[in-house]
């Protein structure tokens, strides 16, 4: 079966990302982190949907709402980036494209990144803010699903974990797009599919895990939620492809 256009160039993209970071060993975690910028070339620009920035109680989020949408139906939106790239605006019209598929608002939140002082437990306190924003906005969390890619996943669950743990009301769902929940790096597919992989490789996953971890423990269910308990959490959707390392 061939890949499909889609899949070409996702891998093209980040053939071009493993290049510029081959040829710069020695670039900034900032010049690294703007490279991730060039996600935005990857998703089409959704049609009838508005946009609107918003302060979360002090974190930097956006609002995409669809025509039609519910308001009272909320997408909480986490980027992904390994923990050291992402914004609301490289995933902006993914995220707005998942709520314009269910007819809801989409609310993705900015949190602190590794760079700027965004290790663990930085992220997980900031979006935690934000969803109690959320719910403070009068929106009820059994019409609220939690989504995140990558990085963003681990912190999706983390944040419901510790939700949970503070009696606050918890999402109607969750959706988790290529989650990488492994930040110990032992799990089997880092080896099996290290040849496959489009970008990562296990040693630099082990780098931004250790990075985002600091002198926490990568069992810590808040960093690693293979060690999670998840009773009384709410369904998880997940997406992942079978050449992913994480």
């Amino acid at each position: 079966m061939m890949a499909s256009p889609q899949s070409e160039a996702v891998t093209n993209l980040y053939a071009t990302f493993s290049e510029t970071f081959a040829e710069n060993p020695d670039w900034s975690p900032a010049q690294q982190t703007a490279l991730w910028e060039g996600w935005k070339v990857l998703t089409a620009e959704p049609e009838a949907v508005e946009y609107a920035e918003v302060d979360a109680d002090g974190l930097r989020a956006m609002w995409a709402i669809p025509d039609r949408a519910h308001a009272d139906r909320v997408l909480f939106s986490i980027h992904g980036g390994g923990f050291v790239g992402g914004s609301i605006y490289t995933h902006r019209k993914l995220f707005a494209h998942l709520a314009k598929a269910i007819g809801a608002r989409a609310l993705s939140i900015d949190y602190t990144l590794v760079p700027d002082g965004g290790a663990y437990p930085v992220p997980l306190d900031e979006a935690l803010t934000a969803y109690r924003w959320l719910i403070g906005q009068g929106v009820n969390a059994s019409h609220i699903a939690v989504a995140g890619d990558s990085a963003a996943a681990s912190l999706a669950l983390a944040m419901q974990l510790r939700a949970r743990d503070q009696g606050l009301a918890l999402p109607a769902a969750t959706l988790l797009m290529s989650p990488w929940v492994d930040l110990e790096v032992i799990g089997e597919t880092m080896q099996s599919n290290a040849t496959k992989e489009a970008l990562f490789t296990p040693e630099q996953i082990k780098q931004l895990a250790d990075g985002y971890r600091g002198e926490a423990s990568a069992r810590d269910p808040c960093i690693n939620p293979l060690y999670a308990d998840f009773t009384g959490l709410p369904p998880i959707y997940i997406q992942v492809g079978d050449q992913e390392v994480p």
